[in-house]
């Protein structure tokens, strides 16, 4: 899971010039924003329609809709960035372990 999801700086609040920087290097590899949220969604709606989906664990459904992010950015930008899909490996790996845990 990257690094990259979440801005951190400490918990000091963050210049206005950061966050531009931050946004630029973000669309660089994901597209626009716009773009990528409503692919993102069309994903998780397929997901939530789906007849397993309420029968789904907790972290089976936030490891899936995660995923979907990162589908969502890997469709609407740089499908070459390794993060996006080490993202998605780390998600699928952390379900996997919580699977192993049932057993």
């Amino acid at each position: 899971v990257s690094s990259h999801d979440t801005p951190s700086n400490g918990g000091k609040s963050m210049s206005k010039s950061t966050t531009e920087a931050i946004l630029a290097e973000r669309g660089a590899n994901y597209g626009n924003y716009s773009n990528q949220s409503a692919i993102t969604q069309n994903i998780q709606q397929a997901f939530r329609n789906s007849p397993n989906w309420v029968q789904l664990r907790h972290y089976q459904t936030d490891a899936l809709q995660m995923i979907a992010a990162k589908i969502g950015r890997i469709l609407n930008g740089n499908p070459d960035y390794l993060d996006s899909w080490e993202d998605i490996a780390g998600y699928a790996t952390l379900v996997a372990k919580e699977l192993k845990e049932l057993k």
